[in-house]
């Protein structure tokens, strides 16, 4: 028996918990939010450095592995992605970075009609509380919206201090908040955190809509696909406790499974490219080839180096320490586990004559390692992490189902490196790391490198390093891309699929390029902005 609902959001993650806020403002709207997992209500989730546990926690995590990639010498990346209520942002690191204004204008120029950055700006301003510190140390606050954007520098290991001085020597400016003013420029980052704990998209935006009578969250809900009638979406059926359940939608079904779930919904549904989905068995309903194509992430690369000084892992690389921390932080809220570990960050231009910054660079108080079961390991001894990612690639890979059971993980291909652009930003990062390693600051900290030959290396060697260790930082996105042109696109600029009634997607998978940073604040923006067309508010 289907049960009806106005509207049907298909996870609760980013920017899914936006959604099932605002539309479910209004009473008379009857809202389902479906999440294939299950509570964020976990010590690792609301602990800030506790994404090292959530990293390869199944019951919170999809642990997808991309296939082998030719442009990394064939290795298999892990990519983690939220399977909890908050999605992924219940399990990222809450670096919170808005994007560089291009971004969003190189969005509108690609068919994504009013997505300019002057538009996503205020939506961002509705988004946002920050709370920082003024020229004299004290804390204010600046803006009224739901979602905590926190200064943290106090709080931060004065290791951290290093890099900006490492910056200022190589000509970078270094600014109090990477979301404000020009941005170009490195500083502290801002984080996702409120009184020592995680902010997720889950707290913000679910937390407050929970007791509302018209919004029902169906958690362990694993979407097999949509059922169309004719060119319209009218339910979802899910896998309940193992038993099927279709739930029908009055006005829409919202996918918001984020780059990998929702094109692979699509596709189990019908919508892609026909040649693939006759492959598999499955009748299409609506021929749309971009389903699952322009697949695109940031790689960054980066180098460990041992400190003369000490930094974080004095404190976390030894059991007592650690005890130490989380006694300080289950009985305050402060210390060093109260504190994301990316903790300097920022764009700047590799090349001096470029218009816009091309690189994001990421500076961290402590060296570690991923084990073999995925652990994360600090070192006993002091060390950090300088590291440079391209801030916007041009290869693109894809997400493509591989069988009609939703129990069994899409394909994807990464196609890293796959354009002369992508391999020469990926030579000029490991130059840009050199260079910040050999600035006075950062030698007057080294003890030794971890690898003594990079800071020797040339283009070649550069290129080479950069295939053989340079890893995802989690930011899919593009899937299911906005566009003008069906042939080339998914969605409309409304965030409609192209030919269908009552579908959109809402989530990372709309974004028509990459943007320089983070890519959780847009993914929450995409949801409020997303909410705004749905309900016909002007921003």
């Amino acid at each position: 028996m289907s049960i009806t609902y106005d509207y049907i959001i298909v996870g609760a993650g980013s920017a899914g918990c936006v959604l099932a806020n605002r539309l479910s403002e209004d009473p008379k709207n009857s809202v389902l939010l479906i999440e294939a997992g299950g509570s964020d209500k976990r010590m690792w989730i609301e602990m800030p450095l506790g994404y090292a546990f959530t990293f390869t926690d199944k019951r919170v995590n999809w642990k997808f592995t991309a296939s082998p990639d030719a442009g990394l010498n064939g290795r298999m990346a892990y990519w983690p992605r939220g399977r909890v209520l908050g999605g992924s942002s219940s399990i990222n690191a809450m670096a919170y970075y808005r994007g560089l204004p291009h971004d969003f204008d190189d969005w509108d120029a690609a068919g994504a009609t009013g997505w300019n950055w002057e538009n996503v700006r205020r939506v961002y301003d509705r988004i946002e509380t920050n709370r920082e510190f003024d020229d004299n140390g004290n804390r204010i606050r600046r803006g009224n919206g739901p979602l905590f954007v926190s200064d943290l520098r106090k709080r931060m290991h004065p290791f951290s201090e290093v890099f900006l001085k490492a910056g200022r020597e190589l000509g970078w400016v270094t600014k109090p908040d990477g979301n404000q003013g020009p941005r170009e420029g490195i500083g502290y980052v801002r984080s996702n955190v409120r009184r020592g704990k995680r902010w997720s998209a889950a707290d913000a935006f679910l937390n407050p809509a929970r007791r509302r009578a018209n919004l029902t969250i169906q958690k362990f809900c694993v979407v097999d696909r949509m059922v169309i009638d004719g060119a319209r979406a009218t339910s979802v059926a899910c896998r309940v406790d193992g038993k099927e359940q279709v739930f029908s939608a009055r006005t829409e079904v919202i996918l918001s499974a984020g780059a990998i779930g929702s094109p692979a919904i699509l596709q189990r549904s019908g919508v892609g490219a026909p040649e693939h989905l006759q492959a598999l068995g499955i009748p299409v309903r609506r021929e749309l080839a971009a389903v699952g194509e322009g697949l695109q992430d940031h790689l960054a690369i980066a180098q460990y180096f041992t400190a003369n000084r000490p930094t974080l892992n004095n404190i976390l690389g030894n059991l007592l320490g650690r005890i130490r921390a989380g006694v300080q932080y289950f009985t305050t809220r402060r210390g060093p586990l109260s504190v994301p570990v990316n903790q300097v960050s920022g764009f700047v231009r590799s090349k001096s004559d470029l218009e816009f910054p091309d690189m994001q660079v990421y500076c961290n108080p402590a060296s570690y390692s991923i084990n073999a079961t995925g652990k994360t390991q600090i070192d006993r001894e002091a060390g950090f992490l300088l590291c440079a990612q391209p801030a916007r690639p041009t290869s693109r890979g894809s997400v493509k189902i591989t069988s009609a059971d939703p129990r069994v993980a899409p394909d994807i291909q990464p196609n890293s490196l796959s354009t002369q652009h992508d391999r020469d930003a990926a030579i000029l990062a490991g130059k840009l790391v050199q260079r910040m390693a050999q600035s006075r600051a950062i030698k007057a900290v080294t003890k030794a490198a971890k690898n003594p030959l990079f800071r020797s290396m040339r283009d070649a060697e550069l290129l080479e390093l950069f295939r053989d260790t340079a890893g995802t930082v989690f930011h899919p996105c593009g899937t299911c891309a906005m566009g003008d042109d069906p042939k080339t696109s998914v969605l409309d600029a409304d965030l409609k699929v192209h030919g269908l009634n009552g579908l959109r997607v809402i989530d990372a998978s709309v974004f028509p390029n990459i943007t320089s940073g983070n890519t959780n604040a847009p993914s929450i923006m995409v949801g409020m902005r997303g909410a705004d067309l749905i309900l016909g508010v002007k921003a």
